[in-house]
């Protein structure tokens, strides 16, 4: 038998930069071909066009598809990315299809992997957030039939939700492999590339909550206006492309001209990381401020209902969308935290997701999906 040939499909600069790691040990394998279709933000200028950072990796085989529409049009771009992706694996023909998260390209790769009845794998679905992101989330998972999950709360989850236990590994989350990585750039690197010239700052990372795309502009205004009255340096990373974004990102165009606001479209993953071990907080509602930030002991203001029901910590300080009460809590002293204990993995993730591949039950895990009650 010749090498499985592994599918993996990227929509964003997140996803992408917790799965490319995974993507190398796969294309350095003796006994796996790796092949990565890229799509969804990566392709769109307005959002720094990452395609250039998957480019950079030089993985063997790459395949680039443009699905966007608009951002009002979310069930067209998923519609979009089924008929591309349903033409790719096609050509390929591959023994399995990994996605991640909770977007619609992942939910899109589920779909068109379970209805042609090619193995689907799924990384950290059984999460919980309270938005549409989390309905997307469950039903890629549902569409899938092995499931990688950061965590025991996860895969407990997905048992509830009648995933056999057999399908649902436990091995963190991959980025946490990469935080704690020799691989990481210097401080001062990052500061040059980006020409960052404080060293004292927040990041900020805020983006549309699709059920709340209607006062999206009203919550963006009373964000913003909550950072301009902080006597604080920031380093502003665009939103995602879900439906709300451009109130978000015409809210950003009062930061044009200050001085104490460093604005991207993106910025590499690991050099991301590096900020956030060196940053005095992040604020927004990146699932950033939930996950990472507190393995570096970087305090979270969270604003608003985007990460509602996901796991907390005490380093994170909830607040609403509100003028008054962002202003306040930046103005503030911010909360001194320690590093806390992984909950997301010890950073062992890509060992176990390439050990799961070598055991030949995997890929006899059955195509046809049965559902387990709990109450059995």
């Amino acid at each position: 038998m010749g090498k499985r040939r592994i599918v993996f499909l990227t929509g964003t600069r997140a996803d992408f930069g917790k799965i490319k790691s995974l993507i190398a040990r796969i294309e350095a394998h003796e006994d796996f071909e790796a092949y990565l279709f890229v799509t969804g933000m990566h392709l769109m200028h307005t959002y720094g066009y990452t395609m250039i950072e998957v480019e950079r990796c030089n993985f063997k085989h790459v395949h680039a598809f443009e699905n966007h529409t608009s951002e009002t049009t979310m069930e067209l771009t998923l519609a979009k990315t089924i008929t591309g992706f349903s033409s790719y694996i096609q050509d390929i023909q591959p023994d399995l299809i990994v996605v991640h998260g909770d977007r619609v390209e992942a939910l899109a790769g589920a779909i068109v992997g379970s209805l042609n009845n090619i193995l689907v794998a799924h990384i950290e679905g059984g999460e919980i957030s309270g938005t549409i992101d989390e309905l997307i989330r469950h039903a890629t998972s549902k569409m899938s039939h092995i499931h990688y999950v950061s965590h025991q709360k996860a895969q407990q989850r997905l048992q509830q939700m009648g995933e056999v236990a057999e399908s649902i590994f436990v091995i963190g989350s991959p980025d946490v492999d990469i935080m704690f990585s020799d691989g990481l750039p210097a401080m001062e690197a990052v500061r040059s590339h980006y020409e960052i010239d404080y060293e004292d700052y927040g990041i900020v990372l805020f983006h549309p909550v699709t059920t709340e795309s209607e006062a999206m502009h009203t919550y963006a205004k009373a964000f913003v206006e909550g950072l301009l009255a902080a006597d604080r340096n920031f380093v502003v990373i665009y939103p995602n492309n879900d439906l709300g974004s451009t109130a978000i990102l015409k809210a950003y165009e009062a930061f044009e001209g200050r001085s104490n606001f460093r604005v991207f479209p993106s910025i590499r993953f690991e050099y991301f990381l590096t900020l956030l071990k060196h940053a005095d907080f992040i604020i927004g509602n990146s699932s950033a401020g939930i996950r990472e930030a507190p393995y570096y002991g970087v305090p979270t203001l969270n604003v608003g209902t985007r990460q509602l029901n996901r796991a907390e910590h005490d380093h994170i300080i909830d607040l609403p969308y509100e003028v008054e009460a962002i202003a306040k809590a930046l103005a503030g002293p911010l909360p001194q935290i320690q590093e806390s204990k992984p909950v997301f993995g010890n950073g062992q993730s890509h060992d176990l997701f390439i050990k799961s591949l070598e055991t030949p039950a995997l890929w006899d895990i059955d195509h046809q999906k049965q559902f387990k009650d709990t109450h059995e």
